[in-house]
């Protein structure tokens, strides 16, 4: 005899052994189950989405904090060499030598917005070993807005290669002469040597 407490499921006897048959689950509790299962599943991969999401931007948060201040300290090289130069030349030609400093951050910065980035790091379809060619004027930013902290990176690596040679050239060149020079060396010196090694695409990468 079957006990009262097992009568939700279904029994059947086969050779006096009593085997218990599998009750089928009604078709509408099936649909709930498999739309509880789409629906968790659905959370899951939002929820795994959002994650990847979030972590990229923090990692992209990270890489443009450090790159910043990493520029910060580059650029206030420029206020260093500038006092260090003012000590080292006579009292007569420390105006002379506080403005060839100033002309490379504002001279060297606008010249390597114009060509000097473009010819350094500007990507292009088939490179060549000497010189990029795009981005100029900020060309394409947008479309990658890390672009914007390796611009501001470098450019302070390119102005402050201008303000050592400065030193050397205290009190033995006029300031026609070092802005000539300025522009020389962040639209094209600089440029081409970081081509040449720091892209990947020049000839001292091969």
């Amino acid at each position: 005899a079957i006990s009262a407490w097992s009568q939700p499921c279904l029994w059947s006897v086969t050779a006096g052994v009593v085997r218990e048959r599998p009750r089928k689950r009604p078709v509408a509790a099936q649909s709930i189950a498999a739309m509880s299962e789409l629906a968790m599943d659905a959370r899951i991969t939002a929820l795994e989405q959002r994650l990847k999401t979030a972590t990229a931007d923090y990692d992209e948060s990270l890489d443009t904090i450090w790159m910043l201040v990493c520029a910060m300290l580059v650029f206030f090289m420029h206020a260093g060499f500038s006092l260090l130069e003012a000590g080292c030349v006579r009292f007569k030609n420390t105006q002379n030598i506080l403005a060839k400093n100033l002309i490379v951050v504002t001279l060297g910065f606008l010249c390597w917005y114009v060509i000097g980035y473009p010819l350094a790091l500007g990507t292009i379809e088939d490179p060549t070993n000497m010189a990029g060619f795009t981005n100029f004027v900020m060309d394409g930013f947008w479309d990658s807005k890390s672009l914007f902290r390796v611009w501001f990176f470098q450019g302070c690596f390119c102005a402050t290669g201008g303000t050592i040679v400065s030193g050397a050239m205290a009190e033995r060149t006029k300031l026609r002469g070092f802005a000539t020079y300025t522009v020389l060396m962040t639209s094209i010196i600089y440029p081409v040597v970081i081509w040449w090694g720091w892209s990947g695409g020049g000839w001292l990468a091969y």
